[in-house]
């Protein structure tokens, strides 16, 4: 009977034992199946908060402007954040090779992802105990650099592991290094190894030896660590390594690869496009009253010499010391070929050149061709003395007069009173007319005080006056670009030379290139100014020393010059037109 009750127990027992079991194995499922579901619920929460992959891809920007002088050549462009597009089709073989030799070997044979690449990324970084070595496909690190950003979060990880997986589906291997080859940054903010090609090595992507292939994929670990220009002997060190990667996969001999190695050299680094910064500025302004809004890039060709543009910026902080200074230069027709509008454009991009400013005796030649165009001559006689008209009682800069002289002697003296008389002989209006005539009469106040350059006026509008004498009393329209084509070579603007006429007698003009050829001799005002090249020029100061002009001519071109202080403070009395501005045109002009 207690048999028979042990039995009964143990058979109640067996029930509840397999019960545990079971409950154990559905709690193990549902607790897998909660977690499924978690990571599927996470995969999910990431994958809508992706962004628009179509929209990435096609992403639209600024049009580029790209700025050429007036040889053609490319001075900097704006807006133009990536390099010309290449393609495993026209590239030269070495240069992708290169990047899959050292980025991806197996990258034309893996997946998405290279799972030995990875594990042995994992195990070296556990047996090291920091990151040390990445694992990331060409497919993965394109995926981060289109779509992603540089954030080191799980999500980001997720998403670069769906984005790699929609890329191996939708692209071929060609065209995902192509995506990568064009996307991946490596200069500077800039996109695509043609830029970094352009900006390292001053050539295409399409025209790179085996060498510079190496040194840009030498820079793809990490682009500042490995720069050819800024830390040339890791980037050599690295190419080495990449050449010997080529050679053990096959894509060049060991002939190729010793040749290679000799050719290693640091690049010669980001030209400084600063140098053309105001120019640019003004270009672009230019353009956009041209054209309007641009929906394409363009190429604008301007009127720019470099070779004069770069003499200029470094003329003018050699001499201006903590002072200010911008310098225009054109040719007879009109033609910007330089312009600087101060000594740093990175410490202040205000243009200088097209400020407004009192010109001082800079504005006297407009005087004295009003009195030549009513039958005067260099020779003519008149007289320096004080002169009073209302309240206005201006003196000469040293306080000294000359008496009878004539009217070359008083141009090259610069001397404030007989300007004043001529203007009251031949009336204000005339002199305001002839300055209309010349282009700057608009915002001329109706004073005596504008005789001796008291109204303002931008450096670029007072050398465009002096121009038209030089360019033989003809009009004179000043202008910065000859044509804008789109990327196609299609030409979408073309400068239309506006109608010259004739604004000044041959006469007035002859006996005028006469009174400002005597300026730069010993006894004038412009005499620091003088170089075997320098046809003649004018100088002006105005009140307190606040501004200093010199405008002058060679056998090229018209170059007119201005030193100052922003805030409108007075320099050095020492400070005038035939001082720093003609030393400056000296060494321009020499």
């Amino acid at each position: 009977m207690a048999d028979n009750k042990k039995r009964d127990n143990q058979r109640d027992e067996e029930p509840k034992k397999v019960s545990f079991k079971w409950r154990l194995f559905v709690w193990c499922f549902n607790l897998f199946l909660v977690l499924l579901v978690g990571v599927a619920f996470y995969v999910a929460i990431i994958y809508f908060r992706m962004p628009s992959l179509d929209a990435i891809l096609n992403e639209t920007r600024e049009p580029a402007i790209i700025f050429l002088d007036k040889d053609g050549a490319e001075i900097r462009s704006s807006n133009k954040i990536m390099g010309t597009p290449v393609s495993v089709d026209t590239l030269p073989p070495h240069v992708w090779q290169a990047i899959v030799a050292i980025e991806d070997k197996r990258f034309f044979t893996h997946g998405p992802f290279d799972t030995r690449a990875m594990i042995r990324a994992v195990v070296l970084n556990m047996v090291r105990g920091h990151f040390a070595v990445g694992g990331s496909s060409i497919t993965q690190q394109t995926a981060k650099n289109i779509f992603l950003s540089r954030d080191k979060k799980i999500s980001r990880k997720v998403q670069e592991l769906i984005l790699s997986y929609w890329l191996e589906n939708r692209f071929n291997k060609n065209q995902i290094l192509d995506l990568y080859m064009n996307r991946v940054s490596l200069v500077g903010g800039l996109r695509g190894i043609d830029a970094a090609a352009r900006a390292m090595f001053g050539r295409a992507a399409t025209e790179l030896s085996i060498a510079q292939s190496a040194q840009i994929a030498a820079m793809l670990k990490a682009p500042t660590t490995y720069s050819p220009y800024r830390n040339p002997q890791k980037n050599i060190n690295r190419a080495r390594v990449i050449l010997q990667e080529m050679v053990r996969q096959g894509y060049i001999d060991i002939n190729q690869a010793r040749a290679a190695a000799t050719e290693l050299s640091a690049a010669p680094g980001i030209p400084d496009t600063n140098l053309y910064r105001y120019w640019t500025d003004f270009v672009t302004d230019e353009l956009k009253s041209q054209i309007g809004i641009l929906n394409t890039d363009v190429y604008v060709h301007t009127t720019l010499d470099t070779k004069l543009q770069n003499k200029i910026t470094h003329a003018i902080p050699a001499h201006v010391g903590a002072y200010q200074g911008a310098v225009v230069a054109m040719a007879r027709d009109g033609a910007i070929r330089a312009m600087v509008g101060g000594t740093n454009y990175q410490v202040s991009q205000f243009n200088r050149a097209t400020a407004r400013r009192q010109p001082g005796s800079a504005f006297k030649p407009i005087v004295y061709l009003v009195a030549l165009e009513n039958g005067m001559t260099p020779d003519s006689m008149v007289n320096d003395s004080p002169f009073i008209i209302g309240d206005y009682n201006p003196k000469n800069y040293n306080e000294k007069y000359y008496g009878d002289i004539t009217l070359a002697t008083a141009f090259a003296k610069s001397v404030n009173s007989v300007p004043l008389k001529l203007t009251a002989q031949y009336g204000l209006d005339s002199v305001l007319n002839m300055a209309g005539r010349l282009g700057v009469g608009g915002k001329l106040r109706h004073e005596f005080s504008t005789v001796l350059g008291a109204s303002e006026m931008t450096l670029l509008d007072l050398t465009n006056v002096y121009a038209v004498i030089w360019n033989d009393g003809i009009s004179v329209h000043p202008y910065a670009i000859t044509n804008v084509q789109d990327a196609r070579g299609k030409v979408i603007y073309e400068r239309n030379p506006s109608d010259t006429f004739q604004i000044l007698s041959p006469d007035t003009v002859g006996f005028m290139t006469e009174l400002l050829s005597d300026v730069i001799k010993p006894n004038g005002t412009g005499h620091r100014a003088a170089t075997p090249n320098t046809i003649g020029g004018k100088t002006g100061t105005s009140n307190d020393n606040r501004d200093a002009w010199f405008v002058g001519a060679t056998d090229k071109f018209i170059i007119g010059i201005w030193v100052g202080n922003d805030d409108f403070t007075p320099m050095s009395s020492k400070i005038t037109g035939g001082t720093i501005p003609a030393e400056i045109f000296h060494e321009i002009a020499k």
